[in-house]
C-alpha cells in the first residue's frame, strides 16, 4: 500500500517552548523546549515515570499544557495518528480485525459516514501489509499480542496522517513482529512523515532511530542518537529520577535561560 503523494512529506515542524505538563497541579514534564523537524524519526526515552507517555498525549492534544506552548504548524488532532500502549486498549469488546482497521477512516468520514468499497479495500491492503491477510473476520480479542499490534499498525496505515505517535509499540512482542513493525516505521520515515515513538530498548534506538528525546521529567538531551544516548546522560537521567518529588509544585524558569534543543532529522527518504 503506497502513501498518497498528497499526504507524504507534508508534516510540519512541531515546536515545544518551555512546556510543562501536569496532573492535578503536580508537574510530570518540566520546562521542555525543542523541535521535531519535518519528516523526522525520533525515539523518546527515559526512566519509568519520566513523562514520556505524558509528552505524547500532550503532542496529540489529549493533555493540556500547564505552562509554555506546543506549536503544531497548523496540525489538528485528525492529522496525528496516536497508538497508545497495548495495556491501555480494551480488547474484550467484540469487534473484528477488519472493523478495527476500518476505524482508521473515522476522522475522514465521521461516526455516521459511509466508508464504501474503496475504504474497505484500503483496510484489506493494510492488513496484508502487516501480515494479517485472512484475519479480517477474526475477533480482535482472539489474537495474540503481536497479531493485535499488527492490526493496530494497520489501522494507523489507514489513518494516513503526516504525524504518527507510538507509545511503547514493541512491549512484549516477539522478535519477528518487532522486525516487521520496525520496517513499517522506516517506510513511514521514508515517506517523510514525522514518527515519534516511546521506547525502552536502547539497542533498537541506536540501530533504527536517528534522533532521540531523553526525558527524566526534565529534558536530559534532544538531538542525534550518538550525541544524546551517552553514559553521561544515562547517569544524569538516573540521578534525576532518584531525586523526583511526587508532590512538587510548579517551578518557574527564567524565559531567557531555558535552552531550545533542535532535533536534527535525517534528510534521507
Amino acid at each position: 500500500m503506497t502513501a498518497p503523494a498528497a499526504m507524504a512529506g507534508l508534516a510540519p515542524e512541531i515546536r515545544l517552548d518551555n512546556v510543562t505538563i501536569a496532573y492535578d497541579r503536580h508537574p510530570a514534564v518540566h520546562h521542555v523546549s525543542g523541535r521535531f523537524a519535518p519528516g523526522s524519526l525520533t525515539a523518546v526515552i527515559g526512566p519509568n515515570g519520566a513523562g514520556k507517555s505524558t509528552l505524547l498525549k500532550a503532542l496529540v492534544g489529549r493533555l493540556p499544557v500547564a505552562e509554555g506552548s506546543i506549536q503544531r504548524g497548523g496540525l489538528t488532532a485528525r492529522d496525528i495518528a496516536f497508538l497508545p500502549q497495548q495495556a491501555s486498549i480494551d480488547r474484550s469488546y467484540p469487534v473484528s480485525v477488519l472493523e478495527t482497521v476500518l476505524l482508521g477512516h473515522w476522522h475522514r468520514v465521521g461516526a455516521f459516514g459511509r466508508i464504501g468499497r474503496a475504504g474497505i479495500a484500503t483496510a484489506r491492503e493494510a492488513l496484508a501489509a502487516v501480515g494479517l491477510e485472512g484475519f479480517e473476520q477474526r475477533l480482535l480479542s482472539t489474537l495474540s499480542g503481536g497479531q493485535a499490534q499488527r492490526a493496530l499498525f494497520a489501522r494507523v496505515l489507514v489513518q494516513d496522517t503526516p504525524v504518527i505517535l507510538l507509545d511503547e509499540p514493541f512491549n512484549a512482542l516477539d522478535t519477528r513482529t518487532v522486525t516487521d513493525l520496525l520496517a513499517l516505521m522506516q517506510r513511514w520515515h521514508g515517506e517523510r512523515r514525522t514518527v515519534i515513538a516511546v521506547l525502552h530498548d536502547f539497542e533498537i534506538v541506536r540501530r533504527h532511530f536517528p534522533d532521540v528525546v531523553y526525558l527524566a521529567r526534565r529534558l536530559v538531551g534532544w538531538g542525534p542518537v550518538g550525541e544524546v544516548l551517552t553514559p553521561e546522560n544515562q547517569l544524569a537521567a538516573r540521578r534525576m529520577a532518584e531525586s523526583w518529588d511526587e508532590q512538587a509544585g510548579f517551578c518557574h524558569v527564567d524565559q531567557t535561560d531555558h535552552h531550545d534543543h533542535s532535533g536534527h532529522a535525517s534528510d534521507a527518504a
